[in-house]
């Protein structure tokens, strides 16, 4: 039987090309870090301007009649500013 020969024009078919999803390997990032303050963080710091504030207001009303208040003296405005100063201190690590 003689052998079919080839025409010009005739063209083979191309086989399908499969498609694979590319390997991507499991995470190994580490867990995310939680943003931001505990929820005790801002009402301590508001509490000690609050504080601070209501201390050297006390002072410099009742300041003479007031037995602690008296025997500290000038200091009760550096006790104030003190826990003014803590509360500021906070308030720059609050996020």
């Amino acid at each position: 039987m003689p052998r079919p020969t080839a025409t010009k024009g005739t063209t083979v078919p191309e086989s399908r090309v499969r498609r694979k999803k590319n390997f991507t390997p499991p995470s190994t990032a580490p867990e995310p870090v939680k943003f931001g303050s505990a929820s005790w963080w801002a009402p301590v710091m508001v509490g000690f301007f609050v504080l601070g504030l209501l201390w050297i207001v006390v002072y410099y009303i009742a300041g003479a009649d007031l037995p602690v208040m008296k025997a500290l003296g000038w200091w009760n405005v550096v006790v104030g500013f003190g826990l003014i100063g803590v509360g500021f201190g906070m308030s720059t690590r609050w996020r």
